[in-house]
């Protein structure tokens, strides 16, 4: 079992990323391949990586498998997030959310405005919170520029602290 381990005042952790899409396959999926490259350049493990078609069942089933592997710390969704009929990531995985963290989609969208899409960025809904006190979720738009930016700027530097104030 792999268990978090501090060192130099950061903390490893396992991680579990999801791509949702009704087109992407292990060979075409950009995003999912980076978020896992970055993941494991920054010293942490990737223990699950699946990809899962637009529908709630398949999503929500995913999820709740990874939240019942207590060696997962932090599940990473990708795709799915938009305002299109089939982008229900955002509705599937809120509920699993105890403590929703709302800054993270503000700053992912005002990130994405001077940095990147402009103000496109408005049709992000990225979101992120806690489950089960313990693990965090990440929900993050399908582009490969989109999972960079959340990645680089946002999720890798803040994820072990986010995980260090969930259990306390």
């Amino acid at each position: 079992m792999h268990m978090s381990v501090e060192f130099s005042g950061e903390l490893s952790f396992s991680a579990a990323v999801l791509t949702v899409s009704d087109t992407r396959t292990n060979l075409t999926d950009k995003s999912g391949a980076h978020i896992i490259e970055l993941l494991e350049q920054a010293g942490h493990t990737v223990i699950h990586y699946a990809i899962v078609p637009d529908d709630q069942a398949a999503i929500g089933g995913q999820i709740r498998e990874w939240i019942a592997d207590g060696e997962v710390d932090l599940i990473i969704a990708t795709g799915g997030t938009g305002i299109a009929p089939r982008d229900v990531t955002i509705e599937t995985v809120k509920p699993f959310l105890q403590k929703e963290i709302p800054g993270f989609g503000e700053f992912f969208r005002y990130l994405s405005l001077t940095e990147d899409i402009g103000t496109r960025a408005m049709l992000s809904r990225a979101i992120a919170g806690t489950i089960t006190g313990r693990k965090l979720l990440f929900a993050l738009p399908g582009s490969r520029g989109a999972v960079s930016l959340a990645m680089r700027k946002l999720i890798l530097p803040e994820a072990a602290h986010l995980l260090n104030e969930a259990r306390k």
